[in-house]
């Protein structure tokens, strides 16, 4: 199914026209930890901003992008981000991909996929009536 999905499929990385038109526009100019391949545009006309863009390592999903790279994409800096970025933090954890609609999502109590039961009422809830 590997050439099949590049050539119709644009949700799992990016097509074989993609691909190609990246290759022949633009400029590799960096990569992330995850594999995500950064590119900037080859030719600028007059006056024109330069166009950049990420071809994902996997499914396509905006949280992919680290925040040094989402700023660079954004034109926030023109530097790429291994050129100013500061040491991790102790705190910082490792990418864990969005989970919205799969088994891992989170679902807290008196969501419909578990049951539907929320807790009762503790009390401190007075219902509002028009005659008071």
């Amino acid at each position: 199914m590997g050439l099949f999905s590049k050539i119709f499929t644009w949700w799992d990385g990016g097509t074989i026209g993609t691909l190609l038109w990246s290759a022949r526009n633009g400029v590799q100019v960096g990569t992330d930890a995850q594999g995500n391949r950064y590119y900037h545009s080859r030719k600028l006309k007059a006056g024109e901003k330069e166009r950049r863009w990420v071809l994902y390592n996997g499914p396509n999903d905006a949280s992919r992008v680290p925040a040094e790279w989402h700023g660079w994409l954004h034109h926030s800096y023109d530097e790429l981000p291994q050129s100013h970025l500061p040491p991790p933090r102790i705190w910082e954890v490792d990418y864990t991909p969005n989970a919205t609609g799969t088994a891992t999502a989170y679902r807290p109590a008196g969501a419909l996929e578990r049951g539907g039961q929320r807790a009762r009422a503790t009390g401190d809830y007075e219902a509002w009536t028009p005659e008071s």
